[in-house]
């Protein structure tokens, strides 16, 4: 008797999940709390409580070559990186291509997980889950969180003396959607991750004035990288592999550091980090 599997979550990693079980002959049931697969690449106009949020322009960072499932490639027309929908988009067609939306009880929050109480021996879970109002329970060999990491966002007020008697708006980058209802204010993101970069460069073209507060500085990559191809493939390849397995780590750092200033000097910018 195959086994059963819960996976949390029909995001990415729930998606993939889903396809391993079912190859291992394994009985997997998604529950989604959501209507629909995607996560957090599911781009939503309005901030949901318990969900991932990103804003409308989000595009990723590494490639399409790179991002994709091993067994399954991005369609050839697919751009090198991909704006959120067609993200979602490739997502739609793997789980159609491998018949995966059977096995996802959409709109289904999960509510507990707790170990059988004949766990020692069984190494069975309960799961408890909660769909229109109604509460059911059901028993698995095996749990897969698959529920993302972006949810909680940290907002530090008490590193921020004064910020009571700021009488401007501020609020954290999960909340951001468009740049609509900037335009001639001056905007101060803090940070400098993706999300704040991105951002920043978006508000800038209708803010009167976008400044970036950082601690460390940053190294500042462009996507596109030697010879016009994605910087992912060009970084991760065997060869470099093996120079960082060989090479002296202060000669690493010096190779690294050469790389990221022939783009820009980021001494010129104040973005060279202090940890480098």
């Amino acid at each position: 008797m195959a086994k059963k599997v819960a996976v949390i979550g029909a995001g990415v990693s729930g998606l993939i999940s889903l396809k391993c079980c079912v190859d291992e002959g394994l009985e997997p049931t998604c529950f989604e709390r959501t209507e629909d697969i995607g996560g957090l690449w599911r781009f939503k106009e309005n901030v949901e409580d318990g969900r991932a949020s990103i804003y409308q322009s989000v595009i990723t960072n590494t490639s399409k070559e790179m991002s994709c499932f091993s067994d399954f490639p991005m369609p050839e027309d697919f751009p090198n990186f991909l704006h959120n929908s067609k993200l979602l988009e490739y997502f739609r067609i793997f789980a159609k291509k491998f018949d995966l939306l059977k096995y996802i009880q959409f709109q289904t929050t999960v509510l507990s997980v707790k170990r059988c109480p004949d766990f020692s021996s069984s190494g069975q879970w309960e799961v408890v889950t909660e769909s229109k109002g109604k509460e059911q329970s059901a028993i698995f060999d095996a749990i897969m969180v698959c529920s993302g990491h972006h949810i909680l966002p940290r907002i530090p007020l008490e590193s921020f003396p004064g910020i009571e008697r700021f009488k401007g708006q501020y609020f954290h980058s999960r909340q951001y959607k468009n740049p609509d209802g900037f335009e001639g204010k001056r905007v101060l993101v803090i940070g400098i991750g993706n999300s704040a970069s991105d951002i920043a460069v978006e508000l800038s073209k209708k803010a009167s004035q976008v400044f970036i507060s950082t601690r460390q500085g940053s190294w500042v990559l462009s996507r596109i990288s030697d010879c016009g191809y994605p910087w992912d493939m060009v970084f991760h390849t065997r060869f470099r592999s093996m120079l960082r397995n060989v090479l002296p780590r202060a000669v690493q750092k010096w190779m690294l550091e050469r790389q990221m200033n022939q783009w820009f000097h980021h001494e010129n910018y104040g973005l060279e980090p202090q940890n480098k």
